[in-house]
């Protein structure tokens, strides 16, 4: 069975492994299934975007996006391309982690780089949050990232200070997620609060796993490459995919104007996605000033 999967996957004919601790045609075949599942859902995703029309497609545009970005990387990661060799700080005597130096794909951090702060644009936006705290939670995203990023290619114990400022960029992300977003979504509605409850925990309890993950991968060197391609990968269907479905069908209910969202598309006149071109434009807007209730009681 193993010589068959082997003839099937020919990536390492193409890009012989290099590298004491590196993925095998297992965690190759595992990167393309997720890959598949990424651009499978990049399609439903923008399948569902052309039932809808442009003024109510922003979180389908965003979260259509995320998937997207995420299946090239994983393309990527399954062709054993996108990463380096680093030194590894804790060498093991198991032979799965046995030896020198380990493969760290920054493939995945440039993914995370770009699909993070979309996701979380995504929640924020639901509950309606202000672009400037948006902007100051994007940011400190991209630092959490970063770090993490830097953490993973240092070969010293320096990279677990790189490891705890990422943390602490995320609870601080977490802040603004659970301590300022829940009271603006309670004010807009039930509907938009139980939505953002459910996409906001959901999303936390993912990320607060990627740190485990990466102590036990590009930190300790405890777990194989291959396990660390399972562990990444479950994360992030669940919080790419499985987080797209449960925020899409809850936005199909939600009016965009009630998070202050008052998208506007020239000639869109239907509820079909599509400018009726038929219909004539609207007439121009009054000249002068709008009367006041003084000047409507004088008239």
């Amino acid at each position: 069975m193993e010589n068959t999967l082997q003839q099937k996957n020919n990536v390492f004919n193409a890009q012989p492994p290099d590298i004491p601790i590196n993925i095998t045609t297992h965690g190759s075949d595992w990167y393309w299934a997720v890959c598949a599942v990424m651009f499978l859902s990049t399609f439903c995703f923008f399948g569902l975007m052309l039932r809808v029309p442009r003024t109510k497609r922003l979180f389908h545009y965003i979260t259509g996006l995320i998937t997207f970005v995420a299946g090239v990387a994983y393309f990527t990661m399954a062709s054993n391309l996108g990463a380096v060799a680093i030194p590894v700080e804790f060498q093991r005597s198991s032979g799965l982690v046995s030896g020198f130096s380990r493969e760290i794909f920054y493939a995945r951090y440039i993914d995370w780089f770009i699909t993070t702060p979309l996701i979380l644009t995504d929640i924020l936006l639901t509950c309606g949050l202000p672009w400037p705290t948006i902007l100051f939670a994007v940011v400190l995203d991209e630092i959490m990232v970063v770090t993490g990023l830097i953490g993973a290619l240092v070969k010293s114990q320096y990279k677990w200070g790189y490891f705890t400022i990422g943390c602490v960029a995320y609870f601080m992300v977490a802040y603004v997620i659970i301590g300022v977003g829940m009271s603006h979504a309670k004010v807009i509605g039930q509907d938009v609060n139980r939505l953002f409850i459910m996409v906001s925990v959901w999303t936390l309890i993912m990320w607060t796993l990627y740190p485990v993950s990466w102590g036990l991968c590009e930190g300790g060197n405890v777990i194989s490459p291959d396990s660390e391609a399972v562990f990444y990968g479950v994360l992030d269907l669940l919080a790419k995919p499985v987080f797209g479905g449960i925020l899409l069908w809850g936005h199909s209910k939600i009016d965009p104007a009630r998070l202050g969202l008052r998208i506007s598309d020239v000639g869109s006149t239907t509820d079909r996605g599509f400018a009726d071109v038929d219909k004539p434009a609207p007439g121009p807007l009054r000249d002068g000033p709008v009367p006041t209730s003084s000047n409507a009681h004088d008239a």
